[in-house]
């Protein structure tokens, strides 16, 4: 098995990552949790569109963290937009 970032959701909200090999011999995620390798996920977080000078939000793979919340299908980022400072 290969070790790798895995988030940990609880009612759809990341509430950790953690480094595993996905064993659970070795060790059990929470009953109540949904454990999903990161690297695998889309979520949308803010990137800076230079076309138009402004954040949005686009899909990137295995960027997911704490406190992003899942739609089942994608995580989402629970920053704020970022505010571009003249």
């Amino acid at each position: 098995m290969t070790i790798q970032n895995y988030l940990i959701i609880e009612d759809n909200v990341v509430i950790n990552t953690i480094v595993w090999n996905g064993d659970t011999a070795t060790w059990t995620p929470p009953s109540n949790s949904i454990v999903l390798v990161q690297e695998n996920i889309p979520s949308l977080i803010w990137v800076f569109d230079n076309n138009i000078f402004d954040y949005v939000l686009e899909e990137q793979m295995g960027n997911g963290s704490i406190g992003f919340t899942w739609n089942g299908s994608v995580l989402t980022t629970n920053e704020p937009k970022p505010v571009i400072k003249d």
